[in-house]
């Protein structure tokens, strides 16, 4: 490939190396390899789910403790709510009014969702903010067809002439209509916050990754609701945002593999997804870090159930992190005894989810010592899993790793080879569905905080097509952040119920129950 000079001037810019440019490269050209399944995780093969009784214990644990720990939130945050409007796009951009009516169209478009959005189009929570600007600028609009009615109402809510809601971050849409306000996803959070990230003191701090273009919106919406939620929760908020940084872009390339270049010749870098989010993350300094994203919030009726999950997970992270300390402490201080190494080898292997070695009782002490050290010194995470019901995403199966190990691991649909019959028959077999809900440790047992980034997979990122100006590109992703990016981590999945995971993927979500608020709400 030929670099110009203009070109290692922009590669210098963002903060990469041609080195790191010409690498990204060859990962096109090699591709990257499909994970291989040994089977879905599920219910006792890799998957916990825990009694009322032992829930109860668990959240003791963690009230017991939390005061003494800092606790960060960290919300990923920086999508656009463009992808969430798909369908109204599309309706925008086909539907003519003037010459066939709404029920034609929904019909030979078989637009089902269109359909659903007409029917509850008064239960969405920017309905009255939509329809009182329609009415300033369309004083007749009662008088008009149906479609045309609709027509407007979408290109008010959507375009850059109305409420620009097609290129607001998600996160300050109005996902919930209470009687005496309009609640956005960010707001949601930091109720949801208060129930179980907070000190002593009412403190609860929060970390949203927003694109820069957003931050004095996300910074002015807080300022908007912050008497009102740190009144009403007895909480003091502190707020602290990150963006994606530049140098973890990737650059885009032809069908050929060639750079792909702009119309003006240089080069086209792209962002690389939520797996560049692992540098932000490793910026937070924190004892436990939870992790969820923006659009999985909830109706404040059903707050106190995810918040008590929510303490369930962090209990066993406390509960494994307390084990792992105190193994590792104990190492450092003599070699363990044959008794001693039998429960630890059992503790790796029933609680971690480690699969030992065939040979590993052959090993020598010295190399005994170093597997265990090397298995238990690293962060922990305890993920929430939900019964599938068909969501689009990632779940948790058992891979095969190249020493014929088999690790625990959160697989998106790209990485696996659905051509492959077995392949493809284990991935239809997954029990349970991965909703990011994850509570995390990243401090090691002697109180230092790990570097995240060494404990990366780089070969688990993603290659995908994409189009711009009417050319094929190829994009690379960088490994997913509660993917390859937490590969090495100790990973402990615990099942959750469906009625923490409520995201709102398309804008018909809000419509489901876990967003409308009722008389009892």
């Amino acid at each position: 490939m030929n670099i110009t000079d203009k070109d290692i001037k922009l590669i210098k810019t963002k903060g990469l190396t041609v080195d790191k440019v010409l690498s990204q490269i060859e990962t096109f050209k090699n591709e990257i390899p499909f994970v291989s399944l040994r089977s879905a995780a599920t219910l006792d093969n890799g998957i916990l789910k825990f009694t009322e009784h032992y829930q109860s214990e668990l959240i003791k644990l963690y009230n017991s403790r939390v005061q003494n720990l800092e606790t960060i939130k960290f919300v990923p945050a920086s999508g656009a709510a463009t992808r969430m409007f798909k369908d109204l796009f599309r309706f925008l951009d086909n539907y003519d009014f003037e010459k066939e009516s709404l029920n034609s169209y929904t019909n030979h478009e078989k637009a089902n969702a269109i359909r659903l959005f007409l029917i509850g189009l008064e239960k969405f929570p920017f309905f009255d903010i939509v329809i009182e600007k329609v009415k300033k600028s369309y004083p007749r609009f009662r008088s008009l067809s149906e479609g045309k009615q609709l027509y407007i109402f979408v290109e008010m809510m959507l375009k850059e002439k109305g409420l620009n809601y097609g290129v607001f971050p998600k996160g300050l849409l109005p996902f919930h209509n209470y009687i005496d306000s309009i609640a956005t996803a960010f707001e949601e959070h930091l109720y949801e916050a208060a129930g179980y990230n907070t000190n002593d003191k009412g403190d609860s701090k929060l970390h949203f990754t927003i694109s820069r273009e957003h931050l004095n919106a996300f910074k002015d919406e807080f300022e908007r609701i912050k008497k009102k939620v740190e009144e009403k929760t007895n909480t003091n908020f502190s707020i602290t945002y990150s963006f994606q940084k530049p140098e973890t872009d990737t650059i885009a390339v032809t069908e050929d593999n060639e750079p792909f270049r702009n119309e003006d010749g240089s080069l086209l870098f792209r962002p690389g997804g939520h797996g560049a989010l692992i540098e932000n993350l490793d910026d937070l300094d924190g004892d436990i870090i939870y992790i969820k994203n923006i659009d999985n919030v909830v109706v404040r009726k059903y707050q106190d159930e995810v918040s008590g999950y929510k303490k369930v997970l962090a209990g066993k992270l406390i509960e494994i992190q307390d084990e792992v300390f105190r193994i590792l402490n104990a190492i450092d201080k003599e070699k363990p005894s044959e008794a001693e190494l039998k429960d630890i080898k059992k503790f790796l292997v029933q609680q971690l989810n480690v699969t030992l070695p065939l040979d590993f009782d052959k090993f020598a002490d010295k190399y005994k010592l170093q597997f265990l050290r090397k298995s238990l010194d690293r962060p922990i995470r305890v993920c929430g899993m939900v019964i599938n019901e068909g969501e689009p995403g990632g779940g948790p199966f058992w891979v095969k790793r190249e020493n014929g190990r088999s690790v625990l691991q959160i697989i998106e649909t790209p990485q696996i080879d659905k051509t492959n019959y077995r392949q493809d028959e284990i991935l239809k077999s997954a029990t349970h569905f991965n909703p990011v809900d994850l509570v995390c440790g990243v401090r090691d047992y002697k109180g230092e905080k790990f570097n995240l980034l060494e404990f990366v997979d780089p070969e688990t990122g993603f290659i995908t097509k994409k189009t711009m100006n009417g050319k094929v590109l190829k994009a690379l992703e960088l490994p997913g952040l509660w993917n390859g990016a937490m590969a090495n981590w100790i990973s402990v999945f615990v099942e959750v119920p469906l009625t923490t995971f409520n995201p709102v993927k398309t804008v018909n979500d809000l419509l489901k129950s876990a967003h409308q608020v009722t008389l009892f709400s």
